[in-house]
């Protein structure tokens, strides 16, 4: 599940960013074959999505904003690291 959180994760950046990658088949089938998988768990591909939207939001707060310094860790902006 970690690479599915990790490649929706650089989706969500990237579309927040307005990057524009360029698009892969062999990513769109690896990330098609990991939402399959997680399909079969009960919330398995909302959970795999949230986290991924966690891990997005950490990483934007590293993102000085203004002068402002980021946060020194995870648990400073109240998100759960997963083991």
């Amino acid at each position: 599940m970690e690479k599915l959180v990790a490649e929706l994760g650089g989706a969500f950046l990237s579309a927040d960013f307005n990057l524009r990658p360029e698009v892969r088949e062999v990513h769109a089938a690896y990330i098609g074959s990991w939402i399959k998988i997680s399909k079969n768990v009960k919330r398995g591909l909302f959970t795999t999505c949230s986290y991924a939207q966690k891990a997005a939001e950490y990483l934007r707060s590293l993102q000085p904003i203004y002068g402002e310094a980021p946060a020194a860790s995870p648990q400073d902006r109240g998100l759960q690291l997963v083991g």
